[in-house]
């Protein structure tokens, strides 16, 4: 019986089996238009697969890594610049000829780490930048000096971009080892476009026999300086207790900032203290690029005070990075550069720590005086946890070790360099800011009072009221503090809301914080830390 069964079950395998083989039948067309759609398939993969490649050897990528096609460097007696063009520094021009926004600011023959190039800081498209290329021109006693000699530009977009249309970037122009430094250089989109900026290109390194700079000579840069600001008491704090603190320059951008504070910055510029340079950047700030582009600015700012500054301090308006053993921030450095090996160090971190300006003025500062008027003087109360490294942290650079400089931390050194991150114990950034996320929570937070910076409280109110004597008619000032008849003081500023076209002190009040809030409330105010003198 098994067999009989087996034997009918094969048979009838046998002839389905022929039966689906057979040719013309339906069966056979479907195994024809299956596998026709399987190699129509595998084509579409390999076509598909070569046009990405091809993208990616065609054009840059956000960070820079493609340089395009490489076309020999040429000689092109055409198109010379327009005639009403000069070369400027330290102001934006326009790349004409691309389909999206692309400008430059400056330019900066660098020669670190062995390689020649010219550096120009710029801002662009973050995604898939469009390809450019390098013009140099040369001065009139120069045998190239009626010639212009184009390169193949390379476009590296800076990593701290928020993810937004456009960044800032560095435009990297490679220069032969014979080459000769050009005077002047201009960014095009194409190699007959009659070019719309050129660029002043300003030397890295030092003139030959000059020496080298102080090592204690210390620069500060601030981001571009917008919502037209007019602060001139916390402008004035600003300049002159960072001046105590050790900073010889500073380096301003100016977006839009009001009368009172321009006459101020002019003031100093005049005797060689300040450097304001123009910020007219042609892109939407916080839905274009971020925060005024100020990752362009924070660079050029490096690279302007490179081999002229050994010390250079990236923090903002309401920031100051107060040693606790030391009187500047200098001598900090010394001191750390004989516990720790800091030959290597491209830069120095500092925690954040937050005064927020809602927790109540200092007792003991004189509600009637000029103590009153300054934040340092009369906010000392302070959260008691501090946000870690690379978070909400500032930072002192050293830059002729560093590549490519951020907010809060250094992104790129040169190869054998790094950052020290300085324990809280020697120096922390006093942050004066309203609540990050709005409203008040904040000052339910575990704080304690801090009052390093009343070291400098007597000189600083003593200075600020010096200066604001001397410029009260010129800049307008008025009086700089009045008490009332019945003898009760105005309140001091930040005690209430801030004027509609002023940010609060510290930028966008909803920036998000990445410790997060502590959540804890204090049931007292610690003790207050007295710091020890140097």
């Amino acid at each position: 019986m098994f067999n009989t069964r087996h034997g009918v079950f094969k048979a009838r395998r046998l002839a389905a089996y022929s039966y689906a083989a057979a040719p013309g039948t339906r069966a056979s067309r479907g195994t024809k238009e299956r596998a026709s759609l399987s190699f129509l398939l595998v084509l579409m993969f390999f076509g598909v697969f070569g046009v990405i490649v091809l993208t990616e050897i065609l054009m840059v990528d956000e960070r820079g890594r493609g340089q395009g096609v490489l076309l020999p460097s040429h000689m092109d007696q055409r198109p010379p610049p327009s005639a009403n063009l000069t070369a400027k520094d330290g102001d934006w021009q326009i790349v004409s000829g691309t389909r999206f926004k692309f400008l430059v600011f400056s330019a900066f023959f660098d020669k670190r780490d062995g390689n020649r190039m010219i550096r120009i800081v710029g801002a662009t498209k973050t995604r898939l930048p469009e390809r450019v290329f390098c013009r140099f021109w040369y001065p009139a006693d120069h045998p190239q000096h009626d010639q212009a000699v184009t390169v193949p530009a390379k476009v590296k977009v800076i990593r701290e971009n928020w993810n937004l249309k456009y960044s800032a970037c560095f435009v990297l122009c490679l220069l032969r080892a014979n080459q000769t430094v050009p005077a002047v250089v201009s960014v095009v989109a194409r190699l007959r476009v009659r070019p719309h900026n050129m660029l002043a290109v300003r030397p890295l390194d030092r003139p030959d026999g000059a020496p080298p700079p102080d090592p204690a000579s210390l620069a500060v840069c601030v981001k571009p300086l917008h919502f037209s600001y007019n602060r001139p008491v916390e402008m004035l704090e600003f300049l002159e207790l960072n001046t105590m603190l050790g900073a010889d320059h500073f380096t301003f951008y100016n977006h839009t900032i009001g009368p009172q504070v321009s006459c101020i910055l002019h003031d100093y510029a005049a005797r060689g203290r300040v450097t304001l340079l123009p910020w007219n950047l042609n892109m939407a700030s916080q839905r274009e690029i971020r925060t005024e582009g100020l990752f362009a600015a924070l660079n050029d700012c490096l690279y302007r005070n490179m081999h002229r500054h050994a010390l250079v301090a990236q923090i903002d308006l309401d920031e100051y990075i107060v040693p606790r053993h030391n009187l500047t921030l200098p001598d900090l450095l010394q001191w750390l550069g004989k516990r720790l090996n800091t030959r290597s160090a491209g830069s120095f971190s500092f925690q954040n720590a937050f005064f927020y300006l809602q927790w109540p003025d200092d007792p003991l500062v004189d509600k009637h005086g000029l103590d009153s008027r300054l934040l340092t003087a009369r906010k000392t109360t302070r959260r008691t946890k501090l946000h870690p490294h690379k978070q909400r942290s500032k930072y002192i650079a050293r830059p002729e070790f560093v590549v490519e400089a951020g907010n809060h931390f250094v992104w790129e050194f040169l190869p054998g360099h790094g950052a020290i991150n300085v324990h809280p114990s020697a120096a922390i950034l006093h942050h004066y800011r309203v609540c990050e996320f709005g409203g008040d929570d904040c000052v339910k937070s575990s704080h304690v009072v801090d009052r390093t910076a009343h070291r400098y409280k007597d000189r600083l109110s003593a200075q600020v009221s010096k200066r604001w004597a001397l410029l009260r008619d010129d800049c307008k000032l008025g009086e700089l503090f009045t008490p009332p008849p019945d003898g009760v003081p105005p309140p001091p500023p930040g005690s209430g809301a801030p004027p509609p076209q002023q940010p609060p002190p510290g930028g966008d009040a909803a920036a998000p914080d990445p410790d997060g809030p502590d959540g804890v409330e204090a049931l007292q105010v610690l003790e207050p830390e007295r710091p020890e003198q140097s």
